[in-house]
C-alpha cells in the first residue's frame, strides 16, 4: 500500500471482522463484508474517496432466483461480494467459491454462483458502469496457466468454470489485462506453495480486473505484481483516466 498508494484497494479472503484488523490506514474509508463463520472468506474495499453507496452481497432479486446453500454452506453468508458506488462507476470485489479438488462444488459454481454474480454486476450496470475484480478461481484460457494440458478438467480449469468466464465476456465485460496484453505469456497471479512454484513461475492467472464496455476505454494500464509477497496470490491493478 505504501509503495503503490492505490486510490481504491479491493481485498478478498480477509478472514476477519473489521475490529480484528491489525492495520491502521487513516487515509482510507474502510468497508468490510465479513463471513458469518469466524476466520473464513470475506471481502473489503478501502477507498480514499467516500463511496456514495455500499452494498453487501446480492440484491433480494438475485437471492430469490437462486438456491445458494449446498452441503458445504451458503456462499451468500460468507462475505464474498462487496460493491461500492462512486460518482461515475461501481467497484465490486468478489471472492468466488472454489469448486474443490474433486469438483464437489462445481455444480454450485456453474449453475448458481456464476450466473448469480453476472446478474449482480448487470443489475449494478443499470445504475452506473461497473469495474469488478477479485479471485475468480478459474484460469480463463490456456495462456492463463503454466501447464494447461495437465490441468484440463481439474478444478480451476474445467469447461464449466471457463464457460462462466466466457459469459462475462459475452455480456460485454472486458478482461483488462488481456485486452492490453493479448498474447503475453507467464502472467500469473497464484502459485501453489509446493515445489518452488512461485520461484519458477509455474502459476495460474485466476485474479482479474474486469471492466464494462462503457469503462474499458478509460483503462490506460493493467498489471500484475508478482514481486509483492505475503500471499500465495499477488495483487493485480488497473489505472483509469479521470
Amino acid at each position: 500500500i505504501e509503495d503503490h498508494d492505490p486510490d481504491i484497494l479491493c481485498l478478498q479472503e480477509t478472514k476477519a471482522q473489521p475490529h480484528q484488523s491489525p492495520v491502521d490506514l487513516p487515509q482510507y474509508n474502510e468497508y468490510w463484508n465479513s463471513a458469518e463463520k469466524a476466520g473464513y472468506s470475506g471481502t473489503a474495499i478501502f477507498s480514499k474517496e467516500k463511496p456514495l453507496e455500499i452494498r453487501n452481497g446480492f440484491s433480494d432479486t438475485v437471492q430469490q432466483l437462486f438456491n445458494f446453500p449446498d452441503k458445504y454452506g451458503d456462499p451468500t453468508k460468507e462475505g464474498r461480494v462487496l460493491s461500492a458506488r462512486f460518482k461515475d462507476f461501481w467497484v465490486v470485489t468478489v471472492y468466488t467459491p472454489n469448486s474443490k479438488d474433486k469438483l464437489e462444488r462445481l455444480e454450485l459454481r456453474h449453475k448458481v454462483w456464476d450466473p448469480a454474480f453476472l446478474m449482480h454486476v448487470k443489475e449494478l450496470e443499470m445504475v452506473a458502469p461497473v469495474l469488478f475484480c477479485g479471485d475468480f478461481n478459474v484460469a480463463h484460457q490456456e495462456i492463463d496457466l503454466a501447464r494447461p494440458k495437465e490441468n484440463i478438467g481439474k478444478h480451476g480449469f474445467t469447461v464449466e468454470e471457463r464457460e462462466g468466464f466466457d459469459k462475462m465476456i459475452d455480456a460485454d465485460f472486458v478482461d483488462t489485462l488481456r485486452s492490453k496484453y493479448p498474447d503475453k505469456t507467464e502472467l500469473y497471479t497464484w502459485w501453489t506453495n509446493w515445489g518452488g512454484a512461485r520461484e519458477r513461475n509455474v502459476g495460474w492467472r485466476i485474479d482479474y480486473w474486469m471492466a464494462g464496455n462503457k469503462l474499458a476505454d478509460r483503462v490506460v494500464d493493467a498489471n500484475i505484481h508478482p514481486d509483492v509477497m505475503g500471499s500465495d496470490h499477488c495483487p493485480v491493478s488497473i489505472v483509469i483516466t479521470p
